[in-house]
């Protein structure tokens, strides 16, 4: 079941990232800010993130998931799944 969320910036988002393609294991959502961004929008600990606005996760690596994140400026859209 996946969902989208947009959260709108500047950064800090309230999630930290665990995973990616160096990892060889999804990127997933390892810890949230209480009353964060992220927190607020629903997200949860352990979803897996599937696109960072709109670009498939399933090749990025963990830096590479972290630099597109930073791109976003002031609007991040993630679909994750539980």
């Amino acid at each position: 079941e996946s969902y989208k969320v947009m959260l709108n910036g500047p950064a800090p988002w309230g999630f930290r990232l665990q995973g990616g393609k160096d990892f060889s294991m999804p990127l997933s959502i390892s810890r949230l800010t209480p009353g964060g961004k992220a927190a607020q929008a629903g997200v949860g600990v352990g979803d897996w993130v599937l696109y960072i606005d709109g670009e498939s996760t399933s090749a990025m690596t963990h830096i590479e998931a972290q630099n597109r994140i930073r791109a976003c400026g002031d609007r991040l859209c993630l679909t994750l799944s539980r």
